[in-house]
């Protein structure tokens, strides 16, 4: 691939800046106040149709749209240097098409295959919020709830609402301090708990008052992972796999903590460092139920097309969870709650420690994009939501036709 920057061994000091670095990218500060987003009062306990893992439409999509997705990523890979991919385009009565492109490991010479389990970083936090939504959706917790009725010890706590958690207002800190780097950096291969992480937010100051700003952090998104434990009297692995995984048929999708049990073929991730691509040390557990899920790319389809249409809530919940507000990174044009919307595609990016990832609908065609690569921290771009640009760009034009 021309133009690829020179892959190197990663330095011992690079670990840390790294992976700070990585977190930060999901912690960056949104603009203006809250744009009247109102929480939804307790719900009665009215059943939701049960999820069903949907199919993916029949046949090819034509050999003259299948060419030009395929040079829409190779022309984004290129652009950035990004070492392997793994894509797919959905067209209900259409067709799909999946591509799997470059390197999974540039070391070893080990080339992507569409079947591999790749990190999706912060995609992860489009099902822990659903999960929230789910529970509202129940009657077993109100959006207007506070989160110190469930955490104890986040400064304002007694003001910050889930609601606020989920759609980033909260103003509460991120866990990616000073205290939690240095732990790191004495042992970057720690498993961390879910309680340790979070422990990190306790008692630190807020960052701004409940619903008056914007900023996109991990914390938010953990708080919520620990509301759903309490909750459901389940881990959060055990409520995501009842609720979610399990309905849906996604075997592929894991809740991982530990690297060890990422098991089978799959990427290695690459970061952009001092000029050159640095192979990254995995370690999940640092993300916690903001971003350790690994998937798979169809396993990546069935969650663009459920978080997309909505097929896990309540009508009314998914129109609240479609209201959104500008926030500089990710590059959405609008967040909501939990959810992304670009150019009328709803779903959800991830970000970091040597991966990107795109997971995208459109409710109007019921098409979905995913794409997966293993390259991260290039400067003001993000690869994986790139290539989903170009792909809806190469849809759009096919359309207009």
């Amino acid at each position: 691939m021309p133009n690829r920057p020179q892959h190197i061994a990663p330095r011992p000091s690079l670990v840390v800046a790294l992976v700070a670095s990585a977190l930060l990218l999901a912690g960056c500060t949104g603009g203006a106040g809250t744009q009247g987003t109102s929480a939804a009062p307790p719900a009665e306990a009215a059943p939701v149709p049960a999820p069903t893992r949907p199919a993916a439409p029949e046949g090819e999509l034509p050999a003259e749209l299948q060419s030009s997705l395929q040079s829409a990523v190779e022309g984004v890979m290129a652009e950035y240097g990004v070492p392997g991919a793994a894509a797919g385009v959905w067209v209900p009565g259409e067709g799909s098409w999946t591509t799997a492109i470059g390197l999974a490991n540039v070391e070893e010479n080990l080339p992507v295959t569409t079947e591999m389990s790749w990190p999706i970083r912060s995609v992860t936090k489009s099902y822990t919020v659903s999960l929230i939504l789910q529970l509202a959706d129940e009657g077993k917790l109100s959006l207007d709830d506070t989160v110190d009725q469930y955490v104890d010890g986040i400064t304002d706590g007694d003001r910050i609402t889930l609601l606020e958690l989920a759609n980033m207002s909260s103003g509460a800190a991120d866990y990616v301090g000073q205290a939690f780097l240095d732990d790191f950096s004495v042992d970057p291969t720690k498993v961390y708990t879910l309680d340790e992480l979070n422990a990190f937010v306790v008692d630190q100051p807020a960052q701004f008052e409940p619903g008056t700003e914007y900023l996109y952090t991990n914390s938010n998104t953990n708080l919520l992972g620990a509301v759903v434990e309490k909750v459901t009297g389940q881990s959060y692995a055990e409520a995501l796999k009842e609720r979610i995984l399990d309905p849906l048929g996604q075997s592929g999708t894991r809740y991982l903590t530990d690297v060890a049990d990422w098991t089978g073929p799959h990427p290695t991730g690459y970061a952009e460092a001092d000029g050159a691509l640095q192979p990254q040390q995995e370690n999940p557990s640092i993300l916690g139920p903001a971003g350790s899920l690994f998937s798979t790319l169809d396993d990546g389809r069935v969650w663009a097309d459920t978080l997309g249409s909505g097929a896990l809530l309540k009508p009314e919940t998914q129109e609240l969870r479609e209201v959104g507000h500008e926030i500089p990174r990710p590059p959405y044009d609008l967040y909501g709650v939990g959810m992304g919307q670009t150019n009328g595609w709803l779903g959800h990016n991830g970000e970091g420690v040597g991966f990107t990832a795109a997971t995208f609908h459109d409710p109007v065609s019921g098409a979905s994009i995913v794409v997966y690569m293993n390259e991260s921290n290039v400067p003001d771009a993000h690869p994986a939501d790139a290539a989903f640009r170009a792909l809806a760009a190469v849809l759009t034009e096919g359309a207009g036709q």
